[in-house]
C-alpha cells in the first residue's frame, strides 16, 4: 500500500514537472536562439565547452573561478547528446527552472497545501529574476532548485535525501552551503535542550508530595549512554557543543555532510591551480574588497530590498504585511490552518543566513544570488494571504501582473540588466553591431571592453563568424577613453557601449556622496556617450542604436593621411 502512495506521487511528480516545462518552454520560445550573454560568455560557456572538448574540470580558455563543475558537467553533457547549440543550453536551463519550480511545488503543499503551492508557482515563474534566469547558463537557479528539495526532504525528515540534495546544491554553487548550515545554527540548539543531560536533583527527606524515594548520595547517576563519554568508567556529560552532534541527532549531523563534496572539489582545484577559491582577481573582487564594513551596511540594505521589494515584489509581501492585521478566515467554522512555525522559523534561518552572507560577499550585489531564498518568503506571504484574506486569489493576480509588468518595463531606479528582458535588448543591440563591424572592418583591431572583447574573439558564442583582433579596455569611463586616445593608433574600431542601464531620472543623481559611495563601494561609472567618445577618440560615429535605455556604437578611426585628404577636399 505503501508503495503504491509513494508510486502514484512520482507519477504526478512526473506530471507537474513536465507541465511545467513545457509551460516555461512556450513562454521562452523567443529567448532561446539569443546569443550568451554577460557572464555565460566571460565564464561559464567557455568552462563548459572545455569540458566538453577536453574532458577538463578546471577551465583552460578562461581563468577559473573556482566553482564547482556540476552545471556546467550538465550542459557538456547535454551539448553531447543533442548537439553545440544555443537552443540546447537554454532549453537544458529550462529544465532546470521547471525542476526548481517542482521542487516549489512539492514545499509549499507540504508546507502549507496546494492551493499555496500552485499560487507560489506562479508567481516564482513570473517574478522578473526568476523568469530571466530560466534560460541563462548561470549557477544560480541550479543550486536554488537543489536547495528547495533539500528544505523537502529535511521538512519531512528523509535524512539521506537531505545529504543528497544539499550535496548537488554545494556542486552546483559553493554558497549553498549556507542553507544546510543555517539549517544547523537552528537545529543544534534545540537538540542541546533535549538532549541536556539531567542533573541531580536535591529531595527534602521530609517530603511527602512526591511519591519518589531520595537517591543515596553515594549512588551514581545514570545518563544516557549518547550524552556520555565512553572512552571513561565515569559517566561525564560531554561538551554541550558535541551533544547536539550525538548518535541520536542524525538530523542534525547530516546537515554538515555536504561540507564533504565541497572541500573535496577545492581540494581538487588547489591541487590543479595552485588556488583554492579561484583566481587571485576573482577572490580580491568577491571577498578581500568587500570587507569593509559601510560597504556591507548598504549591500545589507539591497539584499532586503531584494527579498522584499525589488521588480515590484513589494506587492506581495506588503499584501502580506496588510493581511497580518485581518482575523484568519473561517472555512466551516474552522480556521485556515498556517505554515507550521517552526518550518517558517527554519525558512526565515535560511533566509538570514543569504541576506547577511550575500551582504559580506560578492563584489557584485547580483539579485540572482538570492534566488535560493526569494521562493520561501513568496511561500510564506502567499500562505498568509490565503489564511486572512478571503480575496487572496486576487491579490494574486495583481501580484502577477505586476510581476509580468516588471519583466517587461525597466525601473525608475538603476539596476542589473540580466534581472528582467532587458538582457535581451544588450544582447540584440551587440548581435547587430558585431555583425556590422565584421562585415565592414573584418581585418580591423578593435578597441572595446568586457565581456565584448570575449564576444568578438570566440565565434562559439555567436555574435561573429570569425575572431577578430580586440584591444581590451576596463570601461567607457571618461579615464578610460583619455587613456585609449593616446593609443589610437594601435587600433582601427572602437566599439563602445553602455555596461550598465541609466535610468531617465536616476535617483539620488545631485547626491554626491552617494555617486561618491557607488564610485567607492559597487565600481559604479558613468559611460562616455557614443558621439562624444568619437570626438575624444578623433573618430567618426558610422553605427549607433539605442535600445530602452540602452546603447551602443562603432567609431571609425581616421588616420592623419585620411585626415588630411579629408581636410583637403573640405577646402576645394
Amino acid at each position: 500500500m505503501g508503495r503504491d502512495i509513494e508510486q502514484r506521487g512520482r507519477y504526478a511528480s512526473a506530471l507537474v514537472f513536465a507541465v511545467l516545462f513545457f509551460s516555461l518552454l512556450a513562454l521562452h520560445i523567443p529567448l532561446l536562439r539569443l546569443p550568451y550573454f554577460w557572464d555565460e560568455a566571460g565564464y561559464y560557456i567557455p568552462a563548459a565547452r572545455d569540458l566538453l572538448l577536453h574532458g577538463t574540470l578546471i577551465p583552460d580558455s578562461t581563468p577559473s573561478n573556482g566553482h564547482p563543475p556540476l552545471v556546467m558537467a550538465y550542459l557538456a553533457l547535454a551539448w553531447k547528446v543533442f548537439g553545440y547549440n544555443p537552443v540546447v543550453t537554454r532549453t537544458a536551463m529550462l529544465a532546470v527552472a521547471a525542476f526548481a519550480l517542482l521542487g516549489v511545488f512539492r514545499l509549499a503543499q507540504r508546507a502549507a497545501n496546494r492551493e499555496v503551492a500552485i499560487a507560489s508557482v506562479i508567481c516564482t515563474a513570473l517574478y522578473p529574476v526568476f523568469f530571466a534566469q530560466s534560460t541563462l547558463a548561470h549557477l544560480d537557479l541550479a543550486a536554488a532548485a537543489f536547495t528547495f528539495w533539500g528544505l523537502l526532504a529535511y521538512i519531512e525528515n528523509r535524512r539521506w535525501e537531505v545529504v543528497l540534495w544539499f550535496s548537488l546544491a554545494v556542486l552546483a554553487k559553493e554558497t549553498a552551503l549556507l542553507a544546510p548550515l543555517a539549517l544547523f545554527a537552528w537545529e543544534a540548539p534545540k537538540a542541546l535542550l533535549k538532549l541536556d543531560p539531567p542533573r541531580e536533583r536535591a529531595y527534602s527527606l521530609d517530603s511527602t508530595a512526591l511519591a519518589v524515594p531520595s537517591i543515596p548520595a553515594k549512588v551514581p547517576l545514570v545518563i544516557p549512554s549518547e550524552a556520555r563519554d565512553l572512552g571513561s568508567s565515569h559517566s561525564q556529560p560531554k561538551p554541550r557543543f558535541l551533544v547536539a552532534l550525538a548518535p541520536r541527532n542524525d538530523r542534525v549531523r547530516m546537515l554538515l555532510v555536504p561540507i564533504i563534496p565541497l572541500a573535496l572539489w577545492y581540494a581538487f582545484h588547489y591541487w590543479r591551480t595552485g588556488f583554492v577559491f579561484g583566481n587571485p582577481e576573482f577572490f580580491r573582487y568577491n571577498v578581500k574588497a568587500t570587507m569593509q564594513p559601510l560597504r556591507v551596511l548598504f549591500a545589507l540594505g539591497l539584499r532586503l530590498w531584494q527579498l522584499l521589494g525589488y521588480l515590484n515584489l513589494y506587492f506581495l509581501t506588503v499584501g502580506a504585511v496588510l493581511a497580518m492585521w485581518l482575523p484568519p478566515v473561517r472555512d466551516n467554522g474552522k480556521e485556515r490552518e498556517r505554515i507550521a512555525l517552526d518550518v517558517q522559523f527554519s525558512f526565515l534561518a535560511v533566509i538570514a543566513a543569504y541576506v547577511i552572507a550575500m551582504a559580506v560577499v560578492g563584489g557584485a550585489v547580483l539579485a540572482r544570488y538570492m534566488l535560493p531564498v526569494v521562493p520561501l518568503g513568496i511561500i510564506i506571504c502567499v500562505s498568509t494571504l490565503r489564511r486572512r484574506a478571503r480575496l487572496w486569489r486576487g491579490v494574486i493576480a495583481m501580484v502577477a501582473l505586476a510581476f509580468v509588468a516588471a519583466l517587461l518595463i525597466n525601473p525608475p531606479h538603476g539596476f542589473s540588466i540580466e534581472d528582467n528582458l532587458a538582457y535581451r535588448d544588450y544582447i540584440l543591440l551587440h548581435q547587430r553591431a558585431e555583425e556590422f563591424a565584421e562585415v565592414r572592418y573584418p581585418m580591423a583591431k578593435v578597441l572595446t571592453a568586457w565581456p565584448a572583447n570575449d564576444e568578438l574573439t570566440r565565434p562559439y558564442l555567436g555574435y561573429v563568424t570569425r575572431p577578430m583582433r580586440v584591444l581590451r579596455i576596463e570601461d567607457f569611463s571618461a579615464p578610460q577613453i583619455l587613456a585609449a586616445a593616446n593609443l589610437r593608433a594601435d587600433f582601427d574600431v572602437a566599439l563602445v557601449f553602455s555596461t550598465k542601464y541609466e535610468p531617465p531620472h536616476p535617483w539620488f543623481e545631485r547626491w554626491r556622496k552617494w555617486q561618491q559611495w557607488k564610485t567607492q563601494f559597487f565600481g559604479y561609472h558613468r559611460d562616455v556617450p557614443p558621439d562624444v567618445a568619437a570626438q575624444v577618440l578623433g573618430g567618426r560615429l558610422v553605427y549607433t542604436e539605442i535600445r530602452h535605455g540602452q546603447w551602443i556604437g562603432v567609431i571609425e578611426m581616421e588616420r592623419i593621411e585620411e585626415a588630411v585628404l579629408h581636410l583637403h577636399g573640405a577646402t576645394q
